[in-house]
C-alpha cells in the first residue's frame, strides 16, 4: 500500500514547493533582467567610445574593429550607397542618421539584413550630444536581435567601417531566461493544482459512493488520499460492519420468533376450532391470524433493511406489467396507462422569434438497475392499499434522465397526502384501524426499499382519490 501523508504534512510540502517554486521563478526573472540591462549599457558604452575611436583615430574598445574603407567603398559612402559597400549583407536595409556636433558632427550608415532601425527618437531635441546619440543608436542595436553593420565618418575624416556584433549583436545578446521563469511558475501552479485536485477528488470519490451505498455499494470501502481519508473509511467500515451483525442478529431473532411461535399458533388453531360458539372463534382466529402477521411484517421489514438482494439491470415496464396481470387474472380493477410523450421546449434562436418544441416519445423500455424482489414488493404493497382504501388503482410509469417514477392512483380514497405521508414511519396506522386490516409496516417497507435505490416515497392528492409516487434512480 502506498504511503499516505496526513493533509498537514501535504500542506506543509504544497507552500514548500509553492516558497521555491516563486523563489526560483524570480531569481530567473530578476537575473535575465539584469543581464540584459547590463548588455544594453555595454552596447550603450561601446557607442561612447566608438564616437571616441572615431574622433581621435585611436582604438578605445579592445572588442571593437574600426577600419577605414576603400577608395571606391568611401566614394559609395559619400553618396549614401551603403547597401553596395564590400562585405555589407544582402539584402540590405540601410538607416542613415546625421548627428550634429560643434566639432562637425558625424554621419552614420547602418546596413541591416534584418530591418531598418526606428531612429526617430535618437534626435538632438531629445538626445543632446553627438556621443550620447551613437550611444542611443548601438543601444537599439541591441535591443533588437541583429548584427548591422555601421559606417561613420566624423566631420571631414575619411569614412570608416565599425564592426560591433561582438557587443550588440545577437550572439552577444544573453539569455532571455524569462520565459523560463513564467514556465517554472506555471509548472508549480499545475503540480499544487494537480496534488490538491487529486487530494479533493479523493475525498469526492469516496463521497459518491458512500452516497450511493444503499444502491448496491460494497460491504467495506478501500480509498486511496491522506490518512486522515483513510482513518475515516476504516472507521465506516468498522460501523458497516457493527450494523450488518445487529442486523443479521434482529433477523436471527426475528426468525427464531416466528418459528416458535408456529408451534403453539397451530395449537391455538386447533383448539380453537374446537370452540362452539362461532363469534368467539372468528375473534381467536382473528387474532392468531393478527400476530403471526405481526412477526412476518416486521422479519420482513428487517430482511429488506438488510439489502441483501443483489441489485441487476431489468425493464420496469416488464416488471410493472407482470404485477398488474397477475392482479387482473384474479379479477382486481388493477389498469396500467399507457405512457404519455413529453414535450420539451427548446431554447429561442437568433432566426426565429418563437420558441421551439420537441417530442419525446416515451413508449420505449425504461431500464433500470434495481432489485426485482423488493421493487416487485413495493409495488405490490402500494397496489394492495390503493384497493383497499379505493375502489380501483391504475399505474403509470413516469421517467426522466434521473429517475423512473411508479405512480399508483387509487379511485375513491378520501384520504389526503399529508395524512398518508405520517403513517409511513413504523407501526404508524390511521384512524380506520377498528375496521381495516393491516400492521403499520407495509409503507415502511415501501420506504426502505425506495431509499435502497437512491428514491423516495411520496403522495399527491389527485382528481380521483390519492398517488402514491414511488421514484428511483435510474443508473
Amino acid at each position: 500500500m502506498a504511503r499516505a501523508f496526513r493533509l498537514r504534512t501535504l500542506a506543509l510540502i504544497w507552500v514548500a514547493i509553492a516558497m521555491i517554486s516563486a523563489t526560483l521563478a524570480t531569481a530567473l526573472w530578476l537575473r535575465s533582467t539584469q543581464s540584459w540591462s547590463d548588455h544594453l549599457a555595454a552596447a550603450q558604452t561601446a557607442g561612447l567610445l566608438t564616437y571616441e575611436a572615431l574622433r581621435t583615430g585611436r582604438d578605445t574598445h579592445p572588442v571593437l574593429t574600426v577600419t577605414q574603407l576603400s577608395a571606391e567603398d568611401a566614394v559609395l559612402a559619400e553618396t549614401g550607397k551603403f547597401e553596395r559597400i564590400t562585405g555589407t549583407p544582402q539584402p540590405a536595409y540601410v538607416t542613415v542618421l546625421s548627428l550634429q556636433g560643434a566639432d562637425g558632427g558625424l554621419r552614420i550608415g547602418a546596413v541591416s539584413d534584418v530591418l531598418r532601425y526606428p531612429v526617430a527618437d535618437i534626435q538632438a531635441d531629445a538626445v543632446p550630444s553627438p556621443p550620447a546619440q551613437l550611444a542611443a543608436l548601438t543601444r537599439l542595436f541591441a535591443t533588437y536581435c541583429s548584427d548591422p553593420i555601421l559606417f561613420a565618418r566624423y566631420g571631414n575624416g575619411p569614412w570608416h567601417r565599425v564592426e560591433g556584433s561582438a557587443i550588440w549583436g545577437c550572439d552577444a545578446a544573453p539569455r532571455d531566461m524569462r520565459l523560463m521563469a513564467v514556465l517554472v511558475a506555471l509548472l508549480a501552479v499545475a503540480a499544487l493544482v494537480t496534488l490538491i485536485g487529486n487530494t479533493t477528488q479523493a475525498f469526492d470519490a469516496f463521497a459518491q459512493a458512500f452516497r450511493n451505498r444503499r444502491f448496491g455499494g460494497p460491504e467495506s470501502y478501500e480509498t486511496t488520499g491522506p490518512t486522515e481519508l483513510r482513518d475515516i473509511v476504516e472507521s465506516l467500515n468498522a460501523f458497516l460492519e457493527a450494523e450488518r451483525r445487529q442486523l443479521a442478529n434482529r433477523a436471527a431473532v426475528l426468525s427464531s420468533v416466528s418459528h416458535d411461535l408456529g408451534t403453539p399458533a397451530t395449537r391455538l388453531r386447533l383448539r380453537t376450532a374446537l370452540i362452539q360458539d362461532d363469534e368467539l372463534r372468528r375473534k381467536l382466529e382473528s387474532d392468531i391470524d393478527s400476530m403471526t402477521g405481526i412477526i412476518e411484517s416486521a422479519l420482513t421489514y428487517t430482511r429488506v433493511e438488510m439489502n441483501a438482494e443483489a441489485p441487476r439491470k431489468l425493464s420496469l415496464n416488464s416488471l410493472v406489467e407482470t404485477i398488474v396481470s397477475d392482479y387482473q387474472d384474479v379479477g382486481d380493477p388493477v389498469t396500467l396507462v399507457p405512457p404519455r410523450d413529453v414535450v420539451v421546449q427548446g431554447g429561442r434562436s437568433l432566426f426565429m422569434s418563437r420558441q421551439g418544441q420537441s417530442v419525446v416519445t416515451t413508449g420505449r423500455q425504461v431500464i433500470i438497475s434495481g432489485r426485482p424482489i423488493a421493487l416487485e414488493r413495493a409495488i405490490t404493497n402500494l397496489i394492495d392499499n390503493a384497493l383497499k382504501y379505493g375502489r380501483s388503482a391504475s399505474i403509470a410509469i413516469e421517467t426522466n434522465a434521473q429517475t423512473a417514477t411508479i405512480v399508483v392512483e387509487d379511485e375513491g380514497s378520501d384520504t389526503l397526502a399529508g395524512d398518508v405521508e405520517a403513517l409511513i414511519a413504523p407501526f404508524e396506522r390511521g384512524e380506520n384501524t377498528g375496521y381495516i386490516a393491516g400492521h403499520g409496516l407495509g409503507l415502511s417497507i415501501v420506504a426502505t426499499i425506495a431509499a435502497l435505490h437512491n428514491g423516495a416515497l411520496s403522495f399527491e392528492n389527485s382528481a380521483t382519490g390519492l398517488q402514491a409516487r414511488l421514484s428511483i434512480q435510474r443508473a
